[in-house]
């Protein structure tokens, strides 16, 4: 039976989405580059009503702030865009699919199930060798949601920050990056 490679913290959970992105930017130098000129004004409203649930405030900011992008030539963190909000939630219910067959396949000594489930897992990112980067939904509300990992390999670990934190100690080596690759910091439109 498979089961998950541990669980990683941080050490300092940054709660302020404001602090997430600043963290994220000193990690991606590249990344402020990429910045948009003025946010995107996705009418979350409407994202979180068809989606069925809030969504953490630093995964909003940044996707307020940055177009879709990759990171490492690896990880694609992409989002709702303002006027097509329908078009990514429908896309997050067909990755909710891929998410249920990861999940059955993944023989865990404690099963895992796809949001809507209570602590289900929502997918935020990607990577284009099929891993999944996952949030654990938690029912003290989504500031408290915390990464899981389903990487290609079957390999699962769970970081207990935020999605943007995430991605700073991924790039910065402050988390291992168990089953995938280094991530490097170079960072480009996808």
């Amino acid at each position: 039976m498979d089961d998950f490679a541990g669980t990683q913290a941080p050490i300092r959970r940054l709660s302020d989405p404001v602090e997430a992105i600043a963290v994220l930017e000193s990690a991606v130098p590249g990344l402020a580059s990429l910045r948009l000129p003025e946010a995107r004004n996705v009418n979350w409203r409407q994202v979180e009503a068809e989606l069925g649930t809030a969504l953490p405030e630093d995964f909003k900011l940044l996707r307020e702030l940055y177009p879709t992008f990759g990171l490492g030539d690896f990880l694609g963190v992409s989002g709702p865009e303002r006027g097509h909000e329908q078009f990514w939630v429908q896309g997050m219910r067909s990755a909710l699919e891929d998410v249920e067959e990861q999940c059955a396949q993944a023989d865990l000594a404690v099963p895992l199930h796809p949001y809507p489930a209570p602590g289900g897992l929502l997918p935020w990112a990607g990577s284009n060798q099929g891993d999944f980067f996952l949030w654990t939904t938690d029912p003290a509300g989504p500031q408290e949601w915390t990464v899981t990992v389903a990487s290609r390999s079957s390999v699962w670990w769970r970081y207990t920050g935020g999605a943007v934190q995430f991605l700073a100690d991924l790039v910065t080596g402050a988390v291992e990056p168990w089953a995938l690759p280094r991530i490097r910091s170079d960072v480009a439109r996808w």
